[in-house]
């Protein structure tokens, strides 16, 4: 490892990759999504059409034979390919990734998607809670009927977009810029939406950071109540009453469940809590309050206020320099989004499956490739005692196509 993002070409490997998406992950998700082999003897098991499909995301720009041709030889080393078969046809490849259909790559990513970061990853914590943050982002498909019908389009009329859009809201590891978790849903489908699915997955040593846009307060509720630590941002124009004002300057808050009408009952749930007493998780939830201005972030000459939220209700737990230090953390998982979409797909670019179920299959294996590169960069990061956005992440994966392309030796006569 050299110092400066670069890794040498011997440290990384596909054979690395693949070993973080395990041949028994992806039998459990076969057997378990029933779609088994209903022959033996087939040159495309489900199995072998699991890693092409990961392959295919690895080399978007390839056609489905191109990509085969590549990675053949690599899966022949890992005892995945008969060596006595022909690199199948393209239609061949469709077929067989109709037969796996939509769940087995998503069952892939939730075998595989485990924390990364250990105790050494440096901007991985706060104190013994491991950084998560929430983020959403959209992805271009196809324009088919089928696409359409599942995804749908942002905008209409004159302001419709080119492409049906797949809404995508992931759990992201700030320190490795690893998704943990994910939901797909159609454009429709706001993120709010999306992200109450995820919010149980939560852990009690993680730490939660989110953008304003998240907040509500069932969001927080179902959230607070796995036992994770928050830290989210808010609008300023939030009402916010004051419990009590902590040393640190930060201050306690009551937020009070929308449903909880009459301006009686709120001040009594109000006064309750300002005598010290307990609330009711129903009706109210206490949180820390840090306030703090950014000066002339766009330039304008204006600062700007931000508002941010935790549990973490005691300033011995965490200082409030120390949660705004942390909610920057928040930030990387914009880098994540764009590894992946910028980087492992390419700028502008649009998926290659023309139907749903494709649709869905590649999203999740897509997911599953930056999440076994993510495992590289943070094994690299850390045998060289270096932080992972020191690793380039281009050059990682120039590095691992580079070492995909293990090509059997197949005649031509032998292709379908």
């Amino acid at each position: 490892m050299e110092l400066g993002g670069v890794v040498r070409p011997d440290q990384v490997s596909l054979g690395v990759l693949v070993s973080t998406v395990g041949r028994d992950v992806i039998d459990a998700a076969v057997a378990g999504c029933g779609v088994g082999a209903r022959r033996s003897g087939g040159k495309l098991p489900a199995h072998v059409v699991a890693y092409l499909t990961m392959a295919m995301c690895l080399f978007p720009d390839d056609d489905y034979e191109e990509v085969a041709t590549k990675v053949t030889g690599s899966l022949s080393r890992w005892g995945c390919w008969d060596a006595s078969w022909a690199v199948p046809t393209a239609s061949g490849i469709t077929q067989a990734r109709k037969r796996l259909g939509r769940e087995v790559m998503a069952e892939v990513f939730e075998g595989v998607a485990a924390p990364v970061a250990t105790s050494d990853t440096r901007g991985a914590w706060l104190r013994g809670w491991r950084l998560l943050a929430i983020d959403g982002f959209e992805v271009d498909l196809p324009d088919t009927p089928g696409n359409v019908e599942e995804f749908g389009y942002a905008g209409s009329g004159k302001h419709r977009s080119a492409f049906p859009k797949a809404r995508v809201v992931a759990l992201a590891e700030c320190g490795t810029h690893a998704f943990l978790a994910a939901e797909v849903g159609a454009y429709t489908v706001g993120e709010q939406t999306l992200a109450q699915r995820l919010y149980p997955r939560l852990r009690g040593e993680e730490l939660l950071t989110a953008d304003r846009n998240f907040y509500s307060w069932a969001a927080w509720d179902t959230a607070a109540a796995t036992g994770a630590a928050l830290l989210w941002r808010v609008s300023a124009t939030l009402e916010l009453p004051v419990v009590a004002t902590l040393p640190d300057g930060t201050y306690l808050t009551a937020l009070i469940n929308p449903a909880v009408r009459g301006a009686a009952r709120r001040g009594r749930i109000l006064a309750t809590a300002r005598a010290g007493l307990e609330i009711g998780p129903d009706e109210a939830h206490l949180a820390r309050v840090v306030e703090y201005d950014v000066p002339d972030r766009e330039g304008n000459g204006k600062g700007e206020v931000i508002v941010l939220l935790s549990t973490l209700t005691d300033p011995a737990d965490a200082r409030a320099d120390e949660l705004a230090a942390a909610y920057h953390q928040r930030w990387e998982t914009e880098t994540a989004n764009d590894q992946l979409k910028t980087h492992l797909r390419g700028p502008g670019k649009i998926l290659r499956s023309r139907l749903p179920d494709l649709a869905h299959q590649e999203i999740w294996a897509w997911l599953t490739v930056h999440y076994a590169l993510s495992v590289l960069i943070a094994q690299a990061a850390e045998a060289a005692d270096l932080d992972p956005d020191r690793i380039r992440y281009t050059r990682v994966l120039r590095i691992t196509r580079r070492t995909a392309t293990g090509t059997a030796g197949f005649s031509p006569s032998g292709l379908d």
